[in-house]
Parts: C-alpha cells; structure tokens; sequence
C-alpha cells in the first residue's frame, strides 16, 4: 500500500528528530507545531501533529517504515 507524500513527509521528520535529539524529539516536533500555529499555517502544524503522533508510537516502531521491529 503507498503512503502519500504527506505521511512519507511526517515519517522523515520524525526520523530526523530522533536522530537529531533522541528523547527530546517529542518537545522540538511540539515547538514545531506551535511556530506553525503562532503563524496560522494549520497544515504544517497538521503535519507536526502527526510528526507527534508517530513519535508518541510505541519504541518498537521503525519510524522509516512504520511496521514493527523484529
């Protein structure tokens, strides 16, 4: 099944936010969403709330792919 170019997007950031600030990736996708909602740019901050969404996901996700690790 495809994902669309907005899921593949979120699931990038989310991957780049772990990489980046491991356990505080959750507070830098937040910052994100509230710039964009500050800005009233409500599909950035749709898709920062999916970023958290994935984030918030068990510690078992692949974040790239989202499917379980084995």
């Amino acid at each position: 099944m495809p994902v669309d170019e907005d899921e593949r997007r979120a699931r990038q950031e989310a991957h780049w936010l772990v990489r980046e600030f491991g356990a505080e990736a959750p507070l830098y996708a937040a910052m994100k969403a509230e710039k964009a909602i500050e800005q009233k740019d409500f599909g950035r901050c749709a898709r920062w709330k999916r970023v958290l969404e994935i984030l918030s996901d068990s510690p078992s996700v692949d974040i790239r792919r989202g499917v379980a690790v084995k």
